[in-house]
């Protein structure tokens, strides 16, 4: 069946990153235990919205994709890097539909391999030097820089929650933490740094930002409520991971708002158990509690509003520039991010 003109797009960026992020993988030793790894788990390709957003924004400034191809591919191999530490810090068992990398090789193994995710991806930053020159590949660096810096923060943040077994998270205070750990690196600085390259540093990136968080945010919050109600086969993940991780989402937060004296007591000892002791019954009892208070509602109404402003924003972000199709994907990548099932 031939894709139609958005999905053939996106799987055809998806296509040149992949190729880019092999490329990047040494064939040097140590392959059992780090190369090998890597190339075997780079090639469970993702969505790669992250480069193809950050591709398509080049183009549609006037720019040509392919001289930012090297930074695309460095945010997704990033993007890959904290995969695999996000998984080793929830103990999660799938990624993509398969072991995550920890559960297929230990933790000690997949830390590492982690690690050289991240060094890679900084090196591919080089590769900018010849086609941007040392100024601009600089100002690229920053950009990633602070990309790098503001998504560990947000994970801080989101760790230390469960951690410390958080009740008096805020909606204020998961909208702060989901634009540190999503938004910056997922969708704000992809399209920063297209444009950064794409007009040759010819324009106020701040521009993106608004865009960016609330798309980020409707994204986020999606991902949350499909990490619950979603197909596991499609989803790729365990369903209920969240809830089994101790994951402060905007569904748990509005939940714990709404229990009684009872419910809160048992809620608050599941989230108090280390994950190999909680148990899926009380996990489905969650659930069921946040269907009948009105808590995955409050998610769904939340992503409409974030994908309306989103929308709005984009008119502010992309509005001045020639209609082409790299415009048209850009704006359809808001309804593909919030509705999407998978």
């Amino acid at each position: 069946m031939a894709l139609d003109p958005f999905h053939a797009r996106l799987s055809n960026y998806r296509e040149t990153t992949l190729a880019g992020l092999l490329s990047a993988v040494p064939q040097r030793e140590p392959q059992r235990y780090l190369y090998a790894p890597l190339t075997s788990y780079l090639s469970r390709t993702g969505k790669s919205i992250r480069p193809a957003l950050c591709m398509a924004t080049c183009q549609a400034f006037g720019g040509d994709p392919s001289d930012a191809l090297a930074s695309a591919t460095a945010i997704e191999m990033l993007h890959n890097a904290f995969l695999v530490h996000d998984d080793v810090e929830d103990d999660s068992e799938l990624r993509r539909g398969l072991p995550t990398l920890h559960a297929e090789h230990g933790v000690p193994i997949a830390i590492n391999a982690g690690d050289m995710l991240t060094a890679l991806s900084v090196r591919i930053l080089r590769e900018n030097l010849p086609a941007l020159g040392p100024t601009l590949t600089g100002r690229v660096y920053d950009e990633f820089e602070h990309m790098m810096q503001e998504s560990l923060e947000g994970q801080a943040m989101e760790l230390g929650w469960v951690r410390d077994n958080r009740r008096d998270i805020t909606d204020e205070d998961y909208l702060r933490m989901v634009l540190k750990k999503t938004c910056w690196y997922s969708f704000i600085h992809p399209c920063r740094i297209g444009a950064l390259i794409g007009t040759r540093d010819g324009v106020d990136l701040d521009r993106f930002n608004r865009f960016g968080s609330y798309l980020g945010t409707a994204f986020q919050i999606q991902d949350d409520l499909l990490n619950l109600t979603g197909d596991e086969r499609r989803y790729g993940k365990e369903i209920g991971g969240d809830l089994l991780e101790g994951k402060r989402t905007l569904m748990l937060i509005h939940l714990l708002r709404r229990l009684d004296a009872r419910e809160a007591a048992r809620v608050t000892d599941h989230l108090e158990r280390p994950r190999a002791a909680r148990s899926m019954r009380d996990t489905r009892w969650i659930l069921d509690l946040m269907r009948s208070r009105g808590s995955l509602d409050h998610a769904r109404k939340a992503t409409k509003q974030l994908a309306g402003a989103a929308l709005y924003e984009f008119t502010q972000a992309f509005g001045d520039i020639p209609e082409s199709d790299e415009k048209r994907f850009l704006n359809q990548v808001i309804s593909y991010m919030v509705s999407r099932d998978v």
